[in-house]
This record gives C-alpha cells, structure tokens and sequence, in this order.
C-alpha cells in the first residue's frame, strides 16, 4: 500500500486511525459505524458524535415519524 502524502494526511487527519500492523503502524481512514454501511457520500469521522443524520433511518423508527418529515 503506498504511503499517503502529507498535503493529503494533512487534509485527512480528522478521519485517520493508527493500525497496527506487523511491527509498524500505519493511518487508516476510518469512517463511523453508522456510516460504514451507507452508500450516500456524507461520511462522518470515528471521532465525531452523530446527533443528525439526514441520509440515515434507522429499521425501529416509527412510521409516524416517517410521516411527519423526521
């Protein structure tokens, strides 16, 4: 895997993670659990909280809610 630049580690730090691996640690971009599985192209960081998702729905929401635009 080639290494990533500074000018784009510097623009990337936000979504980084070192990884172990073997005897060195590498970055890795690492996205949010609830963004790993989306498809749409607003990827959160692992190190932000997600208070609100617009692309996001969750499979126990109510069908009111649905209703009402939330």
């Amino acid at each position: 895997m080639p290494r990533m630049s500074k000018k784009r580690r510097l623009e990337w730090s936000f979504f980084l993670r070192q990884v172990k691996v073997g005897n060195t640690t590498c970055d890795r971009i690492t996205y949010n659990d609830l963004c790993r599985g989306c498809t749409h192209s607003c990827k959160q960081s692992f190190r932000a909280v997600i208070i609100l998702c617009p692309c996001y729905y969750s499979k126990r929401r109510k069908k009111e809610d649905r209703d009402n635009g939330r």
